[in-house]
């Protein structure tokens, strides 16, 4: 019987102990860490980023509307030309003979018509005196009207021998820079069909742009004026700058993917960018320099009850957009006017200071659970996977936009 007796007075013991680890919480308290970022000012910046091939901005192709064997080349690749500077002659012999030829039949033409003239007179004045039948007269007439005829289809035939011939000498349409040769001397070129390649002529290399295929998701954003900065793999340390000059309403489906062209003006006034070349290219489509802004994720910020620490109160307000800050005890909204963002930073128009520390973040964690198991905030939005996002960070560094 007294064992028994101990025995419920020590279960009596540890009840109470357990009931009073359960009412005293049984574990430390848990700690709420709050993170804190500056408003300060900053650019705020929006890119896209693409691959073009850099181009010449004005180039021509040089052909022959003529046949015949290449017979001089006077230029070469690289070379600098002047309009109406003669780069290539083709063989004339054929084509002179078919003007001489053009030139025989004129002359044998305006002979016939000045026979069939002289014979129409003969048979008008026989008409008139009767001595003729009108039958005959108008014969005369109409031999007289054909001769003449045939003198200007002659005529032609020699403007178009001479034309041609003319054809045989080619000259460059435009002052530039010869970037390719398709002949040699002593080829034969055949002009039956289309018109052959002989050269193609740049007017002005220190003038160049960028031919960039923007894609569908992003070409809403891109308008004319935007600042472009993009490197070559050329000069990899080098950054090359210009303007979208022209936003192309033609749409290249490749793949069942949609881009958009997009003109790129960029000046070579050292003649580093060459035609061809393949351009990394980023266009800010959005810059606001030297602005008021906090990191995002600050206005999504709220501050919850639930997890208040003891003796912390909220002061809040109703307001669209809003700062909070934590003054002593108190969480304190602060309405602020929002402008631009680019999705990592939004402008502050109004409504808070420079400098002020405001809250962005909490995270809860317990001094006994590893150190991976502390819980971030519940209540604040989780950042959304983003491919094809793109920013710049505070200091002005650009995000990878893929």
């Amino acid at each position: 019987m007294k064992n028994k007796k101990i025995w419920i007075a020590i279960g009596i013991v540890a009840l109470a102990i357990i009931v009073y680890l359960l009412l005293s919480g049984g574990k430390k308290e848990e700690k709420v860490e709050f993170e804190t970022t500056k408003v300060e000012t900053t650019d705020i910046h929006t890119t896209i980023t693409a691959t073009g091939t850099i181009e010449p901005v004005t180039s021509v192709t040089v052909g022959t509307q003529v046949s015949g064997i290449v017979s001089k080349l006077y230029v070469d690749y690289n070379s600098v030309v002047k309009k109406g500077q003669v780069i290539a002659e083709l063989d004339k012999t054929n084509l002179i003979s078919e003007l001489n030829t053009a030139r025989a039949n004129l002359t044998s033409a305006q002979s016939s018509a000045t026979y069939e003239q002289n014979n129409y007179s003969r048979y008008k004045t026989l008409y008139d005196k009767g001595l003729v039948s009108a039958d005959e007269y108008e014969s005369a007439l109409l031999s007289w009207q054909k001769a003449k005829e045939q003198v200007n289809t002659s005529r032609e035939s020699v403007r178009k021998a001479e034309t041609n011939l003319g054809y045989a000498t080619i000259t460059s349409p435009i002052d530039g820079v010869v970037l390719s040769k398709s002949v040699e001397e002593g080829q034969t070129v055949a002009a039956s069909f289309n018109t052959p390649e002989l050269f193609t002529i740049a007017q002005d290399l220190t003038n160049m742009r960028v031919i960039a295929d923007i894609d569908e998701a992003d070409i809403g954003g891109v308008v004319e004026g935007q600042r472009v900065m993009f490197t070559v793999d050329a000069f990899p340390d080098d950054q090359f700058e210009g303007r979208v000059t022209q936003v192309r309403q033609q749409a290249t489906t490749e793949s069942n993917v949609v881009t958009y062209e997009v003109v790129i003006s960029a000046p070579n006034n050292d003649l580093k960018l060459k035609p061809g070349l393949t351009a990394n290219v980023t266009i800010f489509t959005l810059e606001k320099n030297g602005v008021l802004a906090v990191p995002s994720k600050a206005l999504r910020f709220m501050p919850n009850e639930a997890l208040l620490q003891k003796g912390q109160t909220i002061s809040d307000i109703e307001a669209p957009h809003k700062l909070w800050t934590l003054e002593g005890q108190t969480f304190k909204a602060h309405k602020v006017e929002i402008g631009t963002t680019n999705g990592v930073l939004t402008e502050i128009v109004s409504g808070i200071g420079a400098g002020t520390e405001v809250l962005s973040d909490f995270s809860i964690s317990s001094p006994e659970a590893p150190a991976q198991e502390q819980a971030t905030n519940p209540f604040m939005p989780r950042p959304r996977g983003n491919n094809r996002g793109q920013s710049q960070n505070t200091n002005g560094g650009q995000a990878p936009r893929r």
